[in-house]
């Protein structure tokens, strides 16, 4: 089945689950929105290609291994496929700051590994949603859309105002979910504008955010 040209690449922590000041360390502390999830399954019926990229700096620091990361996306695949959905491609930067790596974002090595292992040409029509200024940065540096949550840290970073010029911004992954469909479906109708096309600083008042989800939390970097 070939791949759908349309496609959103997802922050993990704060984005898809809560974040923690301790890291994501074991299975049982990885806790996901459920909105989040019901989100990643919209996305996929409506059609687009879904997939994540994820600094796990705790790797490198000793925090957990990578069998806990491998583990824990096997519970969030598992999650995603019960809702109706698919995560096309899951990846992952184990290295620390000091590392120096390609792969961390704000660098943009995990997006060049998710477009090339998708066969995709470029990355022009994607989106990179995250709650961090580098996650932003990242999918700009490769030609995508952006847009921020306001989960995890995205409040403070939206407080901070640096570097969103070009994202919108959204209460959560299922405010930017809905956003996206309906800007989509608008789309097709050609008297009514693509705003999708010329995102702008943007700000979405949604007050999806769910009673079982948790307010924004600070981390150290990832």
């Amino acid at each position: 089945m070939p791949i759908a040209p349309k496609l959103v690449i997802l922050d993990r922590d704060g984005v898809i689950n809560q974040d923690s000041d301790k890291y994501i360390k074991s299975l049982d502390e990885w806790v996901p929105y459920p909105s989040a999830i019901d989100a990643i399954a919209k996305l996929s019926q409506a059609g687009w290609t879904v997939a994540v990229a994820t600094n796990q700096s705790g790797i490198a620091r000793g925090y957990f291994n990578e069998t806990v990361v491998d583990a824990i996306h096997t519970r969030l695949n598992a999650l995603v496929e019960d809702a109706g959905g698919k995560i096309e491609q899951i990846v992952y930067c184990p290295h620390e700051p000091a590392d120096n790596c390609q792969c961390r974002k704000p660098k943009a090595g995990l997006l060049e590994t998710i477009r090339d292992r998708l066969g995709l040409a470029d990355l022009a029509r994607s989106w990179m949603v995250g709650d961090s200024l580098r996650d932003l940065q990242a999918g700009e540096a490769i030609g995508c859309r952006s847009a921020l949550v306001r989960t995890g840290k995205g409040g403070d970073t939206e407080a901070k105002g640096e570097g969103l010029q070009h994202a919108r911004v959204f209460d959560d992954l299922s405010a930017f979910v809905g956003w996206l469909i309906n800007d989509t479906q608008a789309s097709d109708n050609p008297v009514v504008s693509n705003a999708a096309d010329d995102p702008g600083p943007v700000k979405e008042e949604d007050a999806s955010l769910g009673a079982a989800q948790t307010p924004p939390m600070s981390q150290p970097p990832a």
